[in-house]
């Protein structure tokens, strides 16, 4: 029988970006929060102390910091007619797991998003027509703009201590001929932090595109080009290029994280606990299933706890949330068949492209070991709709960049097309091309379709007994489409940079998803936002349609995938969702949009 514990206003589930964001806000608004993260505590001390977090072999091949697929993962299928079987290698996405989740062991790079992407739909049918866009597509608006995220996205900026050169200021133009984004939308401020210095590999990125005439700009990066004191009164160091962010916690405290950047505030609200190694099962509904009374959880010792609440708040990595949505009976679950229900729908990914262009000895020493996660030099002519879609075909963009966040000794062999895998030759080649070398990506958007969804695995299951998630996922032609115009749009940079060889690594006729080689952690979708109840999970608030006072939080909400990375937009939504909480929700409790 499971221990009831003392009622609190709200209860976390997860504790990444949103469920800190969270936190902070509504402790702020004068409430009891209790966190819940199924992972270990995880900080600065011990897991960011130098030097010992600089070990490629117990991070990067190890996986230290992420989850443990031999405990909870996904099964994967391609599509309804094939048998799903679990993932048991990390390889193709990288769940975190720990107290900072995946915020703990991202790259850095801190976008906003393109407009457009937000009511991508709409866009594409008042441009191109409606029968642009492929049968099977579900793409959908999110139901909320730029202009009324601008002010989140703002203040998370400030809370990560993001560094970036703006395009405009209040439509006054401050970025032209300084390296700012031509195609950016208009900011209320600029950076907290100017953009850090680039690397070879990205200045000549950078030189080569706009020689065809492109417009490349700073990436903008959630590592500090200078010491900074955030909002909360968090402190950050100086970035010093070390190579190791990504899969690393940053023992310079200058790579933003929910450890570094909101739990040291967190950690002074005598409203605010945080417990570790709790695996929550459920969310509990009253008798009616209209409103939730709170999650069961197993603690660290295997017993079985009640955490009762007024609020919950599912804050977990995307496909963490729409499982535990499909568990609780939160939302009917979607059918691909009939085309019906909500919960599952929508699973969109990232449809990516990398070119790799390789120098002789007397041509660049590029430096490949040293980096930052969310630094470089990027181009947005082929994002979103900053381009005509009629000729190509296809719906999605994709931005161009060079962001090298450091090659690691083991995981580093960049060899050019024709070099054999093994022996000798790959030796010599290894040697010469380590540091001759540049990598840049095409890091393109991914659609939604009816065809690729979240279930519950009816035969696999957790090491408590439950469910596993069941993917089921594969390429659409209209990803392969975009995939090959992005690597030849791409590919004229590289020959650009004029080096000895060009190597491209992408999608082609025919490709189907393959779990064993890494893409991007950038999961979308599932539990995803809209104005129309029959078509989203969540509101415009990301607040249940169906049980008023559950909100799910994170690209879970997104109805298809960015061209950008989804940090920066999951942030200013978690920001945007705890001010209707705090200014709507606690004064009347209920739906905030009436089905």
């Amino acid at each position: 029988m499971a221990k009831t514990l003392k009622k609190t206003d709200v209860v976390v589930v997860g504790f990444g970006w949103t469920g800190a964001i969270l936190s902070k806000e509504l402790t702020e608004a004068g409430l009891n929060v209790v966190a819940l993260e199924r992972g270990p505590a995880r900080d600065t001390d011990p897991d960011g102390v130098y030097p010992q977090t600089m070990d490629e072999l117990t991070y990067n091949s190890r996986k230290k910091l992420f989850v443990d697929v031999s405990r909870e993962t996904v099964t994967v299928r391609h599509t309804t007619a094939d048998v799903a079987v679990p993932n048991r290698q990390l390889a193709a996405f990288l769940p975190g797991t720990g107290v900072g989740g995946a915020g703990l062991h991202w790259s850095g790079v801190h976008f906003r998003v393109d407009p457009v992407e937000l009511r991508l739909r709409s866009h594409y049918e008042e441009r191109y027509g409606r029968n642009f866009i492929p049968d099977g597509m579900t793409i959908q608006d999110f139901g909320v703009d730029y202009t009324e995220l601008e002010p989140h996205f703002d203040f998370a900026e400030k809370v990560f201590g993001t560094s970036g050169t703006a395009w405009t200021v209040k439509g006054q133009n401050v970025g032209q001929g300084k390296g700012g984004n031509a195609f950016a939308p208009d900011r209320s401020n600029d950076f907290p932090l100017p953009a850090q210095m680039n690397s070879v590999s990205a200045t000549l990125f950078g030189k080569a595109a706009e020689s065809l005439g492109y417009h490349p700009y700073n990436m903008p990066s959630a590592n500090t080009s200078g010491p900074y004191t955030n909002p909360y009164g968090a402190q950050m160091g100086p970035c010093n290029f070390c190579g190791f962010c990504s899969g690393y916690a940053c023992y310079m405290y200058s790579k933003a994280s929910p450890n570094v950047n909101v739990l040291p505030a967190l950690r002074m609200e005598p409203r605010f606990e945080l417990r570790a190694q709790c695996q929550v099962t459920r969310v509990n509904l009253a008798a009616d299933g209209k409103t939730a009374t709170g999650v069961t959880y197993i603690d660290a010792v295997g017993q079985e706890v009640f955490q009762p609440a007024d609020i919950v708040a599912l804050c977990m990595f995307q496909f963490n949330n729409v499982r535990m949505l499909l568990l609780s009976g939160i939302g009917q679950p979607y059918d691909p068949v009939a085309n019906t229900g909500v919960v599952g729908r929508n699973f969109a990914y990232q449809n990516m492209a990398t070119l790799k262009v390789f120098f002789g000895k007397d041509q660049h020493y590029t430096n490949t070991f040293i980096g930052a996660g969310g630094n470089g030099i990027a181009l947005d002519d082929f994002n979103a709709d900053n381009f005509d879609h009629g000729p190509a075909g296809f719906v999605g963009g994709s931005p161009f960049w060079v962001n090298q966040a450091g090659t690691k000794p083991i995981s580093a062999s960049v060899t050019p097309p024709g070099v054999p895998g093994w022996g000798s030759q790959w030796k010599a080649a290894t040697a010469d091309y380590y540091a001759h070398h540049v990598s840049m990506d095409a890091h393109g958007a991914h659609q939604s379709y009816r065809a690729n969804y979240l279930s519950l695995d009816p035969t696999y299951r957790d090491a408590h007994g439950l469910p596993l998630l069941r993917m089921t996922f594969d390429w659409q032609p209209n990803d392969i489409k975009m995939n090959l115009f992005m690597q030849d749009k791409l590919g004229t940079v590289a020959r650009a940079m004029g080096g000895k060889a060009v190597g491209v690594y992408g999608k082609k006729e025919g490709t189907h998803f393959d779990m064993r080689s890494y893409q991007t952690t950038h999961l979308n979708g599932g539990a995803i936002m809209g104005t129309d109840p029959r078509t989203s999970a969540v509101n415009r608030y990301q607040q249940s349609w169906d049980v008023h006072n559950v909100f799910s939080l994170g690209a879970s909400s997104f109805p298809q995938g960015l061209g950008y990375n989804p940090t920066g937009l999951v942030a200013a939504l978690a920001y945007w969702t705890a001010r209707a909480i705090r200014q709507q929700y606690l004064s009347s409790p209920g739906a905030l949009i009436k089905a």
